[in-house]
Parts: structure tokens; C-alpha cells; sequence
């Protein structure tokens, strides 16, 4: 092997697998992320309804205990 050629071929095969490394590895962190995003938006779901239950329950309770004035005074 010609001098140098050794380092070249090292070289330009660590390149190459750099780019499908990294192509690859982006592949499985987006499916990983997928699933995970998967099995937790349910949960998500139910504690987001429950907040806003929760907010809107609050909100009435709050106007109904201020006395706000009925549309039938006035």
C-alpha cells in the first residue's frame, strides 16, 4: 500500500459510516420518541381535562359565591 493510503482509506471509511450512524441513529430516536409520545398522550389527555375541569368548576364557584348580580335586577 502506497504511504499514506492506509490513513486516506481510514479516513474516508470513517466518514462514511459517521453519515449512516447518523442517519440511523436519528431513525431510532424518532421512533422511540414516537412511542414514547404514544403511550403518554392519554395520560396527558386525562390530566389536561382534568385541569380544565378543574379551572372551569373553580371559576363558577368563584362568580356564583361574588353575588354577581342576576339579569333579572337592574
Amino acid at each position: 500500500m502506497p504511504e499514506g493510503m492506509e490513513e486516506y482509506m481510514v479516513h474516508r471509511v470513517m466518514q462514511r459510516v459517521d453519515v449512516v450512524l447518523d442517519q440511523r441513529l436519528r431513525e431510532a430516536i424518532a421512533t422511540v420518541v414516537q412511542e414514547q409520545t404514544r403511550s403518554v398522550l392519554p395520560r396527558l389527555r386525562e390530566e389536561i381535562e382534568s385541569v380544565v375541569r378543574h379551572a372551569v368548576y373553580e371559576a363558577v364557584a368563584d362568580e356564583l359565591a361574588s353575588g354577581a348580580p342576576s339579569g333579572s335586577k337592574g
